[in-house]
Order: structure tokens, then C-alpha cells, then sequence
């Protein structure tokens, strides 16, 4: 999943990250409200973790931004402010779920999940072009009804392709979905993740491929 992190403290935030990433999540950490505001924007995110305290405010104000205008990305507020008063207010407001500080890491990574599938209900979660079939949630990709593995970043690319097929995708778009906002992105490194997944589908007999449009970004099209 790509998550994103409001967490001012910065302990707190390096330990975060490094339970999720470890279970094969990219998440991106910004530590203000405002920097939570520009970090939505982009829209790529499955899951929000929100703390309440923060340098700026109320974390509670982003989630009530975040609702009223009809952002649906499932919330969890983490934070120690976990009095029963703070949950119900929190749930209230629009939150999926209220974890208290100091949590149990495999609680955490359960709730994400559980979070991130109920979001899925609201959606098609099944993706097909040609023979090609993905389960956009987990990303698991078939061909032909057998399952091909992809590296994280490729099939990161390929859920926002094949959600897409048929349209152009634009570069950035593309970044924006397989890097998280501290990665170093060497400027062919998006081309090189194209390059093999393209590949990896024609071995495994994709009847449909990534097609370049040059200067503007990608394609997934059923095989000419």
C-alpha cells in the first residue's frame, strides 16, 4: 500500500515507517497539517495515518477538510489522545478507525489492511485488459489465469496502467504512484520499471503491452 504519515515527532515517525515499510508498504511522512493538505493532493495514497497534535494544529482539522469535501481515503487517527471522549469525536468527525499511542505494531499493520479493504468494497477491484487480470488491491497480476510475480514497483505501475487502459498516463502520474516523496528518482529510472515490466508480460504471454507515447508517458493496450 502507499500510505501517508502525519507524525510530528520524529522517533516516533522513523519507527512508523519502519514497521510498515517492512511489510512491503511505501509511505510518505510529512510532519504539519499544511504539508498533509499538498501531500493529498496527489491522490495516491490508500490509507492515512493522522496524529492530533501537530505543530500547526489539530490533526482533527485535516480529517474534517478531508471529508467535507468528499475525500473518502480511509483515516486512522494514531495518537495519544485516547480517552473515550477522543474516540468518539474522532469516529465522529469521519475517521476510520482510533489507535492509541503507545500501539502494538501487529495491531497497527491488521487495522491498515482492514481499512484498506473496506475501501476496496466501494470499488472494482478487478482490473482485466486482453488476458491480463489484476487484483488492484493486493496486486496480484494473472495471465491467461496464472499468477505472474512482478517486484513492488512494477506492479505499482501496472495498478495505475491497467485501472487506466486504454488512456495515456502521464510520466508524473506514474511517479507519483511508484515513489514515495523521499525517493531519489534517477531520470530513467521510471523508463528502466517500464522496460522490464513490459517484458515480464510479453513472457509471460501478455496479449497486451505498454505502449510509449513519447514526451507524454504510457499506455496499456490490449496487442495490436
Amino acid at each position: 500500500m502507499r500510505l501517508l504519515l502525519v507524525e510530528d515527532e520524529p522517533e516516533m515517525a522513523v519507527a512508523i515507517i519502519g514497521i510498515l515499510a517492512r511489510h512491503g508498504n511505501i509511505v510518505d511522512h510529512v510532519p504539519t497539517i499544511e504539508q498533509g493538505r499538498e501531500a493529498l493532493k496527489a491522490g495516491v495514497h490508500e490509507v492515512v495515518l493522522l496524529d492530533r497534535q501537530l505543530p500547526d494544529g489539530n490533526g482533527m482539522t485535516l480529517l474534517t477538510e478531508m471529508r467535507r469535501r468528499g475525500d473518502t481515503t480511509p483515516v486512522i487517527m494514531l495518537t495519544a489522545h485516547d480517552t473515550s471522549k477522543d474516540r468518539i469525536e474522532g469516529l465522529d468527525e469521519g475517521a476510520d478507525d482510533y489507535i492509541g499511542k503507545p500501539f502494538v505494531a501487529d495491531e497497527l499493520l491488521a487495522r491498515i489492511r482492514a481499512a484498506g479493504r473496506r475501501a476496496a468494497t466501494y470499488s472494482e477491484t478487478v482490473a482485466s485488459v486482453g488476458n491480463l487480470s489484476m487484483d488492484t488491491t493486493t496486486l496480484q497480476l494473472f495471465v491467461g489465469g496464472g499468477m505472474v510475480e512482478l517486484p513492488r514497483r512494477e506492479a505499482l505501475a501496472l495498478q495505475i496502467l491497467i485501472r487506466r487502459a486504454g488512456r495515456t498516463v502521464m510520466r508524473s502520474t506514474l511517479e507519483e504512484a511508484v515513489y514515495g516523496f523521499d525517493d531519489e528518482i534517477q531520470s530513467n529510472a521510471l523508463d528502466s520499471h517500464i522496460s522490464r515490466l513490459r517484458k515480464r508480460l510479453a513472457d509471460a504471454g501478455a496479449e497486451a503491452t505498454i505502449y510509449t507515447v513519447r514526451g507524454v508517458g504510457y499506455i496499456l493496450k490490449a496487442a495490436e
